[in-house]
């Protein structure tokens, strides 16, 4: 599946906008519609990372990367099969500690 589909079932499933998602990530809602269009090609890496912050997918999903392929560092890679192996809820409470921690790491 190519990066434009991706944002596409991404921004529907979240029941989103072409508008709200520009105006969350700080870019045009013409140049989202050209990404989901496959039309823009080559998107710079910021604005990937805002859109896989945004959607709260990593950039490998995003992008259709398998962070095993990557050569990801072993200790994330059995951190995430551990995370994977959680209950959906304890997943989320693992999700608001990084967003916490990201927070307090830029001053918000």
């Amino acid at each position: 599946m190519s990066l434009a589909m991706r944002l596409q079932n991404l921004r529907t499933a979240k029941q989103q906008s072409l508008q709200e998602v520009a105006d969350a990530i700080g870019a045009s809602k013409a140049h989202i519609w050209e990404l989901e269009k496959g039309t823009a090609k080559n998107p710079s890496i910021e604005l990937v990372r805002k859109l896989a912050d945004y959607f709260e997918v990593s950039i490998s999903r995003l992008v259709g990367e398998s962070p095993d392929e990557d050569g990801d560092d072993e200790k994330l890679l059995v951190l995430y099969r551990d995370l994977k192996s959680l209950h959906p809820t304890d997943r989320e409470v693992f999700s608001d500690i990084i967003k916490g921690m990201k927070r307090r790491r830029s001053g918000a």
